[in-house]
């Protein structure tokens, strides 16, 4: 059994964090405030001090320059670190797909609009996806913003419920943290809002999150 530990939206404040151990660490992104290179050496070198034999990072809408300097920005990563931005990776047996992208927010980072440019990100989503990680949630799940209004991609749900990867996991909405099930798949919003929130822990074969 292996045990995944998975954070988003630490925006900086990662110094002192205290992340659970387990064998692979996934940050779906938001791990800067502006995006600067100085915050995105300072969270290359956070990953470089934990002890996680894989790490798994997904930028997010705040995390700018890997949008505007992909090379530079990749170029920092510690080694062993896999950033992934439309793109798969097989650890220990397990599929995983990560992907930036939200609907339009603020004219962040990684901000496409609603419809076929965005769906056309969602359509690159392998069918044999077992862990799929995005920054931004599905329509329904995760995505509650404090108005109560539902701001996730109807878009990327409709893709999920095509491939039906067992786990989804994703941030950037902080009101909303939480896990939920949809038929085969289990979807977590795992935002640490800032480290406020502890990381999510999940077991693989998986199981049904422990409360946070």
């Amino acid at each position: 059994m292996l045990t995944l530990v998975a954070m988003a939206d630490t925006h900086g404040y990662h110094a002192g964090y205290a992340v659970p151990p387990g064998d692979i660490l996934i940050h779906a992104g938001d791990f800067c405030r502006r995006g600067s290179p100085d915050e995105v050496q300072s969270f290359c070198d956070f990953l470089a001090a934990q002890p996680h034999r894989h790490k798994i990072v997904v930028a997010g809408n705040h995390d700018r320059w890997f949008e505007d300097a992909p090379l530079a920005a990749r170029a920092l990563l510690p080694p062993g670190v896999i950033y992934l931005e439309d793109e798969a990776v097989t650890i220990e047996g397990i599929r995983f797909y990560g992907s930036p992208w939200q609907p339009e927010f603020h004219s962040w980072a990684f901000n496409l609009p609603r419809g076929p440019a965005i769906a056309e990100k969602w359509a690159r989503i392998p069918e044999d996806t077992q862990v799929l990680i995005t920054h931004g949630p599905p329509y329904g799940y995760g995505d509650q913003n404090d108005d109560s209004e539902r701001v996730g991609c109807e878009d990327l749900l409709r893709r999920v419920r095509i491939v039906r990867p067992r786990l989804h996991i994703f941030g950037h909405i902080h009101e909303d943290p939480g896990q939920w099930r949809e038929g085969a798949t289990t979807f977590v919003n795992v935002t640490t809002n800032q480290c406020a929130i502890p990381c999510a822990v999940l077991r693989w074969p998986l199981e049904l999150p422990g409360p946070r």
